[in-house]
């Protein structure tokens, strides 16, 4: 029984290092995307593969030119064995793109998989080496808009309401 909790104990906290991912990479919250994987950790995004630093630094370049981004995180499947774990989480992925010369007001919608591995080290996991997969990606355009914009609307840093709670 010991070993059950411990192995649920242990895929709760990989779930939670994708979650804090995504909530990282919509909040271009650097410090937060950098503590979910492990120093000497490699990324492979198709466009970059490499090192957390250089993977940073592609985020850094990439992120701010989307108004807005959300990551929602579906079926995740963790197995552990030992201080190692394989993980695979479907996500769908929304960027909001501005009108410009390339189109209108616009949504870049992408169904993928983070397929990861992770190690325990000093009683923590993180991500030792992610690959991200695309399943199906297309473009909507966004023809009207409903929310009033006196709404409360989300920033993509840490003035965002959500670091206030």
């Amino acid at each position: 029984m010991e070993e059950e909790l411990q192995r649920a104990l242990d895929e709760a906290a990989i779930k939670k290092v994708h979650i804090r991912y995504c909530r990282g990479i919509d909040r271009m919250d650097w410090d937060l995307i950098r503590s979910c994987y492990h120093p000497d950790a490699t990324d492979d995004h198709g466009e970059y593969v490499g090192g957390i630093d250089g993977f940073i630094e592609y985020c850094k370049a990439g992120c701010p030119t989307f108004l807005s981004t959300t990551h929602m995180t579906g079926n995740q499947l963790v197995e552990v064995d030992g201080d190692t774990a394989w993980g695979e989480h479907y996500a769908r992925a929304f960027h909001r793109v501005a009108a410009d010369e390339n189109g209108p007001l616009r949504d870049l919608v992408v169904n993928t998989r983070y397929v990861d591995r992770y190690e325990r080290r000093n009683g923590e996991w993180r991500i030792s080496h992610r690959m991200v997969v695309v399943d199906t990606d297309r473009v909507d355009p966004v023809k009207e808009r409903w929310v009033p914009q006196e709404q409360l609307r989300s920033k993509r840093d840490r003035t965002d309401p959500s670091y206030s709670s």
